[in-house]
């Protein structure tokens, strides 16, 4: 993953030396994503698990450097399942783990990542961990929002794979999948009216990655 500046000055450049077409814009990793809400048994959130499973180029590109499935069979033994737990969860400082979860329009604060494992499937590589959320609270009548997503949109997280809640069963969940195409319309008018030098944060030109998530809500009535 790259540093938000570097990521978004390499979009920006190719958006900008590609005319009029918004369909090249893409991003370099594709992750398949998937999300457990978990409430304690008194009703609060205590942790959110989040599962990511890296696409077929990626994961080989993975393999290679950790030389990893030298049997070609698309599984990991147990051995190399305890070596890759935790390879993608060395995080630097400042970087939130490309996910954002705000209770009522709040951001809440996560911790680290936590009991990570790793696993492969079919030759994709596939990592969980746990997030702890600061201050456990109550959700009682509010909306919980969740957001997979690279700020650069260097890397694409689509959330295919199940989100699911633990310890409650009176919430619901709601998907609300981002209009792709017109943010890309809308970013390519901005950007079109810079020069190719120009400096983003001089002519506010924001990141653009939460534009193209999509936003997974909760709700749960009163206890």
């Amino acid at each position: 993953m790259l540093p938000m500046r570097k990521g978004f000055a390499a979009f920006t450049a190719a958006f900008l030396s590609l005319g009029t077409t918004p369909t090249f814009a893409h991003p370099h990793i594709f992750i398949d994503t998937g999300i457990e809400v978990i409430f304690d048994d008194t009703g609060r959130l205590t942790h959110v698990r989040v599962t990511w499973k890296y696409d077929d180029l990626y994961s080989l590109l993975l393999s290679e450097d950790y030389k990893l499935d030298t049997d070609h069979d698309g599984a990991l033994t147990d051995l190399e399942r305890d070596q890759m737990a935790g390879f993608d969860a060395e995080w630097v400082e400042g970087y939130a783990g490309d996910l954002e979860v705000l209770l009522d329009g709040q951001v809440l604060t996560l911790s680290g990542p936590m009991e990570p494992t790793a696993d492969m499937i079919d030759g994709r590589l596939i990592s969980t961990h746990l997030r702890e959320i600061t201050g456990t609270p109550l959700i009682e009548d509010e909306t919980l929002s969740l957001k997979a997503f690279d700020p650069t949109y260097y890397t694409a997280y689509d959330v295919t794979l199940p989100v699911t809640l633990s310890g409650r069963d009176d919430c619901k969940v709601l998907r609300i999948e981002p209009d792709i195409d017109g943010q890309l319309a809308q970013m390519q008018a901005q950007l079109l009216t810079l020069d190719a030098n120009a400096d983003l944060e001089e002519n506010d030109i924001p990141l653009i990655g939460g534009d193209f998530a999509t936003d997974i809500r909760v709700t749960c009535p009163a206890l």
